[in-house]
């Protein structure tokens, strides 16, 4: 019994960030759960408990959808200039606020401006945890993130079955119910994130020193919105995050439409992605655990890409054993995509901020997920409707993105600015360029 509780001991300590680190992986797990919950009946509670049409249904999410990608640079701006901590905390309960008033009203408008108002906060989740990894971990944030993904997926999972076992009952109230546990959610996770020590932040150590002072850090002018080469980074992104799209959108699809395999397959795949990413991808993290590192990941990037996409398309041109190996290396392939350019997204996007303005910074980089999140299934169905020729054509298109952003950002990461000295700084946990 006490070499298990040593061992336990000790691998709670290779978790970086000490308890507030471990406090944080606690949140992620409650919130994914209860998002899991609530994800997967989300649009069948607006069908069968509010009573809205089809098309309604689509016109909601969309418009929620389009408003949520203002919720990770907003958010951004915010942790630059109040504790972070406290920001957190405070779109946990927004998110719960919204998402308690959908239970208030049947009226398409009404649920449509719930809907977007809880996007914004949900959509800056995301950003604001990669904030408080940076800031916590320090040198250790890819660990600590890839930590923190491998909590998530577990988090969905274990809601995703609990909404299966609550559906399954067959009653309407059931939805209800899955709504409330999520809000349920939301309070437990700001209670513990309130409990959780404000890390440094350099940029609002650094706003306080005196105007004009030579000794403080000289802000980049500007911004990132003036920083062509963060936007042209954050543009491929963008393009990269499509695995996420493919996964859970496309091929369920693809498997209907277009193969030869059973439906019952896709629910397999997902599992299959789900316990890839647990199994590998804190293994994984520390391919890319310093900045160069982390952008020659690009290059396997794009040969995963290539083979996943191909593997797709191999899918539709035979029968049911070809279809289903096809499908299994696709996922496969693409899940492997998803786990490396994950790894290099985290630290490239924290290793390019300026410490001073990471909080806009990475606010603008999460622009890139939440518009390929809503963009994505657009794209994706159209390279659907097209056949079976256009993955390669999107597979080759994701491998030039990936070879852009390798090019476009080979001189900061070569020749990095080095931090500039601060008296008014005795200690900077993030990580040195």
């Amino acid at each position: 019994m006490g070499n298990r509780i040593t061992r336990h001991r000790a691998a709670l300590d290779r978790i970086p960030g000490g308890r507030d680190g471990r406090r944080m992986l606690v949140v992620s797990v409650v919130d994914k759960t209860g998002t899991g919950l609530w994800a997967g009946c989300t649009a069948l509670y607006f069908t069968y408990v509010s009573g809205l049409s089809l098309a309604q249904v689509g016109l909601l999410m969309t418009v929620s959808g389009g408003v949520g990608i203002a919720g990770a640079p907003i958010a951004g701006l915010l942790a630059d200039r109040f504790p972070l901590v406290r920001v957190i905390a405070t779109t946990q309960l927004v998110r719960g606020a919204a998402l308690l008033a959908l239970l208030t009203t049947d009226h398409f408008l009404l649920l449509t401006l719930y809907s977007a108002l809880g996007a914004l906060p949900d959509r800056a989740g995301s950003v604001l945890i990669k904030l408080y990894a940076a800031r916590l971990a320090g040198s250790e944030r890819v660990r600590y993130q890839a930590i923190q993904r491998t909590t998530v997926n577990i988090g969905w999972s274990l809601g995703g079955l609990g909404a299966a076992a609550a559906l399954a009952t067959g009653s309407t109230q059931a939805y209800t119910w899955l709504l409330v546990g999520n809000v349920l959610s939301y309070l437990a996770i700001t209670a513990l994130t309130l409990r959780c020590a404000e890390p440094p932040a350099p940029s609002r150590v650094a706003a306080h020193g005196t105007p004009g002072d030579a000794s403080g850090p000289a802000p980049r002018p500007g911004g990132p919105w003036r920083d062509r080469t963060f936007l042209g980074y954050t543009a491929t992104d963008a393009a990269l995050f499509l695995d996420d799209t493919i996964l859970q959108v496309a091929v369920p699809l693809w498997i209907v439409h277009a193969t030869a395999a059973p439906a019952g397959l896709a629910p397999l795949l997902l599992v299959l992605n789900t316990v890839l990413v647990v199994l590998f991808q804190v293994p994984l993290a520390r391919f890319g655990a310093t900045t160069p590192a982390a952008r020659r990941l690009l290059v396997p990037l794009g040969a995963l890409f290539a083979v996943g996409t191909l593997a797709l398309a191999a899918s539709a041109a035979g029968g049911r054993a070809l279809a289903i190996t096809a499908l299994v290396v696709a996922v496969v392939a693409l899940t492997f995509a998803e786990i490396l350019h994950a790894t290099s997204s985290w630290e490239l996007s924290v290793a390019l901020a300026p410490a001073e303005a990471q909080g806009a910074y990475l606010g603008v980089h999460g622009l890139a997920q939440s518009t390929q999140r809503f963009a994505g299934p657009l794209l994706v169905t159209g390279v659907m409707t097209a056949g079976p020729l256009a993955w390669p054509l999107l597979g080759l298109a994701l491998v030039a993105a990936g070879a852009a952003q390798h090019r476009l950002i080979r001189d900061r990461v070569l020749h990095p600015t080095p931090p500039q000295p601060s008296l008014s700084v005795a200690k900077v946990t993030v990580s040195e360029y």
